[in-house]
């Protein structure tokens, strides 16, 4: 699994005009066959924070996400949007499947 959340901030007369496109750029991705998830969340006390939640089955499927075309306009058109560049940060599953060994059981001592 390939996990990463995205952290947006844009410029505070960009918000809405940011929340179009990237609504339209994550009902795009969630079609694609590699995509598991693709959620848009926007900070409660700091509206112009935004973090993109990506999940993909493997980094095969993240390239091939971003080797499409809705994700090409997306990507130019916020461009001009961002208050600074935005961050990537990979993650791990640590739980629920994390808490699998290797045979598929649970963990006996999962917390």
């Amino acid at each position: 699994m390939h996990i990463v959340h995205v952290h947006v901030q844009v410029r505070s007369e960009c918000v809405e005009p940011f929340l179009e496109a990237t609504r339209l750029n994550a009902r795009e991705s969630r079609k694609e066959p590699g995509v598991i998830r693709f959620d848009v969340l926007q900070q409660a006390d700091d509206p112009t924070r935004f973090v993109l939640v990506e999940i993909y089955r493997d980094a095969e499927a993240a390239a091939a996400h971003k080797a499409t075309a809705h994700y090409a306009v997306w990507r130019d058109t916020v461009a001009p949007m961002m208050a600074a560049p935005r961050q990537g940060i990979r993650y791990r599953d640590c739980a629920p499947a994390g808490d699998r060994d290797p045979a598929g059981s649970a963990a006996a001592d999962a917390a």
